[in-house]
């Protein structure tokens, strides 16, 4: 029997890879097809699993030539449908997992797009040096998958998000070519400085085979304090407070109210409360440096004498400053076993971010009689995950039932404040249609016609960021 285009660049895409470089059994393909959340589940012909630069590339190329979809997918552990399939192949990039160079003198270090974010930091770690990027799923995503979102995370206050950590990229591109832009330079000013079109491009304009990412000295000294406070007013000024008296050892500077913790305490082991009562709002603060800790102490000691702060613990070993993040790190996943919930990850300028708290919480428990704000995240970058969480009585869903409801009266307040309904999670498909809303004609015309103009056939992640026929 003759095969057609599209059989035929399967088969080759099998005989090129081998026996562990793809898989089609429909049971072991199932952890690929699947969002985490359970709001998506794909469907392709294969997962092809490549492990070097050279054959991804053939796999796009084998692909480019019979105008088979393209879905590059890392550890799978988005929130917007990025990396589920519609049709065609998965490129999964878990076997490009190769740290291929540590340079400690240019602080930089070389790796493929399938190295989980934890083993990075560890091999910064055992060379003296910091990888910063630090994010509840580190031990899981993958760096390629950091990079197509620019994953932000907890340190983007000091460090930046991915966009500012990367020196150099290696892609295969949509016709199947790789392009070479592993530059370890701080300074490259010789043209266009390509791979910012593929840094939060959200596998649509290439798939990410390598980077050389920025490495930083590590921090002779961190100190982490947990703060309770009475409003948003008082944690901004908090923030004033601490940027103004620690500078740039401010690391990380993490809102979380007071549902969101109680939820924590509830359903995550070795959550505990280090005060004596339940408050309305906690701050997570953060410091590295020298000698952070007078600084730390300082600006807790006048904020508690004037009123801002209700009470504060510094934690006095590694093993305190632990707890206290796993604190922070544990409310994604205790909102899970609460129940169903609708996520918001926004942000706004942090000078109005009360304002945003202010307006939106009225506004989403009017809308909607015992829905649950659970709000946290990064009030100092300006960000924050503004999630909803059924009442307590509700169907998981009838509850989701409102979902583009309320996703469109908090989208519309925060782009009223200038704002992004998309600060670090993406758009993928979960967010295409508030993109088509918000952008405006110009911006999508200029994304579009970068998206023809390297993809013309739209094989690249189609159906995700930017919809065009």
């Amino acid at each position: 029997m003759t095969m057609n285009a599209s059989e035929q660049a399967l088969d080759a895409i099998r005989r090129r890879l081998g026996p562990k470089g793809w898989i089609s059994d429909r049971h072991d393909m199932a952890p690929y097809l699947e969002e985490q959340r359970g709001l998506y589940h794909g469907d392709c012909a294969l997962v092809a699993r490549p492990s070097t630069a050279a054959e991804t590339a053939e796999v796009v190329r084998l692909c480019a030539g019979a105008k088979i979809p393209v879905t590059p997918q890392g550890g799978n552990t988005g929130l917007v449908g990025g990396g589920v399939p519609r049709g065609g192949i998965i490129l999964s990039t878990d076997r490009l997992n190769r740290i291929r160079n540590l340079d400690i003198v240019n602080h930089a270090i070389t790796v493929e797009a399938g190295c989980i974010l934890a083993d990075i930091q560890a091999a910064a770690a055992a060379a003296g040096a910091l990888f910063p990027l630090s994010l509840a799923a580190e031990g899981s995503c993958r760096i390629g998958g950091n990079i197509s979102t620019n994953a932000g995370g907890v340190a983007v206050l000091r460090y930046g998000s991915m966009r500012e950590l990367v020196l150099g990229l290696e892609v295969a591109l949509p016709d199947g070519r790789l392009w070479n832009g592993l530059r370890a330079l701080r300074k490259d000013n010789a043209g266009y400085d390509l791979k910012h079109l593929f840094i939060g491009a959200e596998g649509t304009l290439g798939v990410i085979t390598a980077a050389v990412l920025k490495l930083f000295p590590r921090p002779k000294a961190r100190e982490t304090a947990l703060a309770a406070l009475p409003t948003y007013e008082a944690a901004l000024e908090l923030f004033v407070r601490m940027r103004d008296q620690a500078g740039d050892s401010l690391t990380a500077f993490e809102v979380m109210c007071k549902t969101s913790v109680q939820l924590a305490f509830r359903h995550m082991p070795g959550c505990v409360d280090p005060f004596a009562e339940r408050h309305p709002l906690y701050v997570l603060v953060e410091l590295c440096g020298a000698a952070p800790r007078p600084a730390l102490e300082e600006a807790l000691a006048e904020a508690i004498k004037d009123g801002v702060v209700v009470d504060a613990v510094i934690a006095s070993s590694e093993s305190q400053s632990a707890d206290l993040w796993r604190i922070r790190e544990s409310i994604a996943e205790a909102q899970k076993r609460e129940g169903a919930s609708i996520k918001h990850d926004i942000s706004a300028p942090i000078s109005r971010l009360p304002e945003f708290f202010r307006r939106a919480v009225p506004m989403v428990e009017g809308e909607l009689e015992g829905v649950r704000v659970v709000a946290f995240g990064h009030l100092g970058d300006g960000n924050i995950h503004f999630n909803l969480s059924r009442p307590e009585a509700a169907d998981d869903r009838e509850f989701l039932s409102h979902r583009k409801r309320l996703n469109r009266l908090v989208y519309d307040l925060v782009m009223e404040m200038n704002g992004s309904f998309s600060a670090e999670h993406g758009v993928g498909m979960l967010k295409t249609d508030d993109l088509e809303r918000f952008k405006s004609e110009t911006e999508l015309d200029l994304m579009r016609t970068l998206k023809k103009a390297l993809d013309p056939d739209n094989i690249m992640n189609p159906g995700k960021v930017i919809l065009f026929d």
